[in-house]
């Protein structure tokens, strides 16, 4: 009987069949053949949030195109299932459908592919059945060499090792590089704050071109010629002018051709004790010389530098600023201001602590480093960020925030433990250690049954479990599967009460005494038997893992591929759990005994341990 189990669904003429008709179905097949290199469409039923797509046995078919254009109108996404699972083939597909949706491209329960509306994607399906995937063909796509496209929409990052422009850009460009002979590189922007804007690796700006206008904005400082060392550095309120080996100066010059000029000078480095500020006054004035004996009459120092002040008085309440000294208290701060009392400042006029106006509470605005904040007080509900202490509980940590109460990060501004918001759970970012080892968390777990700790089926079974001397090394124990006839047989796992109840996946580990290089299929089904419940049950579908090539040297170890997911009947904890293990030789070539050595499971849990 011919079959259609090859990737393009062609019939498969048994041997014997189609005596003298036999030029038809090739015929046919040619054509199918052809068909799979074409141009197929397919309409998806209107508003469907589902559609099948299934490649049709020995007639044509749109779904075995290369191109396959699926059209029609959605008013959400639709999930477009190829079929068979079986079939693994590569696709362009494009998604031409009305309504502005996408489709959702799947042949399993594996990965799936969204094209949005109006885009093509080239696809390939991996055909391992229930489990199988759908996968994006062009990820990672290595174009070497020259490729010259229209216009290119990137929803990443763009990288190359030169990204080139030959063109000028022009008004209205929202984001472009341009070049030209005369101007060089240009940067073109338009936004609605900033034209430009050039940022850093942290994301903080560095330059800005404002919109509409010809102005620079530069965030941080700018060096002029050698900047930090030997040239000129300008920030934010403040200019500063260095030289390598000289005295630095600024030249002044007159209003009649440059003829004179007025220099200011830094006095040499012998002649500093450290670093000193000039204030200029806010009003027409001279500058007053310190080489000629002068009276300042009538001045307000306001910020005055004393060389060793002698303050002998206590200050007093209502005073606007002042200091002040007692035997007992030291020097005296006092200040009068309608937000704060006291203001400390630092040298860039940003404010590093405040007392609120008529509190006895201290604000700091930056980082406090301390040898030791030893905290004395209670922390209490409410409390934004406290640290505090009591003698019963020691040091105490107290937050409050949307997402959690109490965040500790590490030096990468990245979380280590969180307390989310209202709750006593506390999550950990990474790996927690427990006396030196890895604590165990939930998540695939394994189980090896050997083939010693199995049965063959009373019907239709393998031959009784067999122990075999080799000339070397181990002997075995293995169940021998013969390759006329699917075999079977049987063991029993009861899971830990922390398995998820949900599919397991297996390898089989086998051997062949001969050398033949036939592959060999395994497949595996099960089923839970829970207390006073019949073990009179029946198995739950089999899965076949992929068959996998004998090597052809006698007794080599061979271990199968991970299956697909095997779903058990009446999954559940605290139940036994029968499994049947059965050699499918409708889709194997192995001309000799497949001797089964054992079986390993692959289950996942969700709970730490068994309580």
């Amino acid at each position: 009987m011919a079959t259609y189990v090859n990737d393009l669904r062609l019939k498969e003429i048994s041997t014997g069949d189609e005596a003298g008709t036999w030029g038809t179905s090739t015929n046919t097949n040619l054509e199918l053949i052809a068909e799979a290199f074409s141009f197929g469409t397919e309409a998806i039923t209107t508003n469907a949030d589902t559609h099948t797509t299934t490649i049709a046995d020995g007639s044509t078919d749109p779904g075995r195109s290369l191109f396959l254009k699926y059209t029609g109108t959605l008013d959400s996404a639709c999930t477009i299932t190829i079929g068979p699972n079986t079939v693994s083939k590569l696709w362009f597909i494009e998604n031409a459908t009305s309504g502005s949706q996408s489709i959702i491209i799947s042949q399993g329960s594996g990965a799936n592919v969204t094209i949005p509306t109006g885009q093509t994607k080239a696809v390939y399906s991996d055909g391992a059945g229930s489990g199988a995937a759908i996968v994006d063909a062009l990820v990672d796509l290595d174009l070497t060499g020259t490729t010259t496209v229209a216009a290119l929409t990137a929803s990443g990052v763009i990288t190359g090792s030169t990204v080139e422009a030959t063109g000028d850009t022009s008004a209205g460009d929202n984001a472009a590089i341009g070049y030209t002979a005369a101007e060089g590189l240009i940067l073109t922007g338009q936004g609605s704050t900033n034209d430009v804007t050039i940022k850093n690796d942290a994301d903080a700006a560095v330059l800005q071109v404002p919109t509409g206008t010809t102005n620079a904005t530069i965030a941080g400082t700018l060096g002029v010629a050698g900047g930090s060392s030997n040239g000129v550095v300008v920030s934010q309120g403040d200019i500063a002018i260095k030289n390598g080996g000289t005295q630095s100066t600024i030249k002044f010059y007159c209003e009649s051709s440059n003829a004179h000029y007025a220099q200011i000078q830094a006095p040499a480095h012998s002649a500093f004790s450290g670093n000193v500020t000039l204030t200029l006054p806010a009003s027409t004035d001279t500058l007053a010389g310190i080489a000629a004996t002068q009276t300042l009459t009538n001045k307000t120092l306001t910020t005055p530098v004393l060389n060793s002040p002698d303050i002998t008085g206590d200050t007093a309440a209502g005073d606007a600023a002042a200091l002040g000294y007692t035997s007992a208290e030291g020097i005296i701060v006092t200040g009068q201001g309608s937000t704060s009392d006291v203001t400390l400042k630092n040298d860039a006029d940003g404010t590093v602590l405040t007392i609120p106006t008529g509190t006895t509470n201290v604000d700091i605005v930056g980082d406090l480093t301390a040898g030791t904040l030893n905290a004395d007080g209670d922390t209490a509900a409410g409390d934004n960020a406290a640290i505090g202490y009591t003698a019963a509980e020691g040091l105490i940590l107290t937050g409050q925030g949307s997402t959690n109460d109490v965040t500790i990060k590490n030096d990468a501004d990245a979380d280590v433990i969180e307390i989310p918001t209202g709750t006593t759970n506390v999550a950990i970012a990474g790996a927690l250690d427990v006396g030196g080892a890895k604590a165990k968390v939930a998540g695939t777990e394994t189980i090896y049954v050997p083939a010693a700790a199995m049965y063959p089926n009373s019907t239709n079974g393998c031959a009784d479990l067999e122990q075999v001397e080799l000339s070397n090394g181990p002997e075995l124990k293995c169940l021998d599967f013969d390759a006329s006839s699917d075999e079977n047989a049987q063991f029993t796992v009861c899971f830990p009460k922390s398995w998820n109840e949900g599919t397991v996946t297996f390898q089989a580990f086998w051997t062949v005494t001969g050398t033949n290089t036939g592959t060999v299929a395994w497949g595996l089904s099960g089923g839970c038997i829970a207390d006073d419940a019949s073990i009179n049950t029946a198995f739950g579908t089999n899965v076949v893992a992929t068959a996998k090539a004998f090597s052809g040297t006698s007794n080599d170890m061979t271990v199968s591929a991970t299956s697909g997911a095997v779903t058990i009947a009446n999954a559940a904890v605290d139940t036994m759990t029968f499994f049947q293990v059965m050699r499918d030789v409708s889709a194997d070539s192995q001309s000799g005994d497949a001797r089964l050595l054992g079986i390993k499971l692959f289950f996942t849990t969700d709970a730490a341990n068994d309580a």
